[in-house]
């Protein structure tokens, strides 16, 4: 299913509150300026050099749903679901 330019906004404020709340703390948009090309023209980010507490990315990711009135309930599940895939920071280990 292809994104929505609403829903493509919020995945990339997402990011970018994900990043500024882990561990160490990246400025997403730097990130992305600063990041390599892979053979298929796709920006690539360390994602796993970041670490986020879960409960912290739920609360970010709840919180831009209800934002950007991201609805109905299959939409939400799709937008948790691309970031949970995506190049989110990985869970600190508990």
């Amino acid at each position: 299913m292809k994104a929505t330019r609403k829903e493509e906004d919020a995945i990339f404020e997402c990011y970018k509150r994900l990043y500024k709340q882990s561990t160490p703390s990246a400025d997403f948009n730097l990130l992305m300026e600063k990041a390599e090309i892979n053979e298929q023209g796709q920006k690539v980010i360390d994602f796993m050099a970041y670490e986020i507490d879960e409960s912290v990315f739920n609360s970010i990711i709840d919180d831009i749903i209800k934002e950007y009135k991201i609805v109905p309930k299959y939409k939400q599940q799709a937008f948790k679901n691309t970031m949970c895939l995506g190049a989110s920071p990985k869970f600190k280990s508990k």
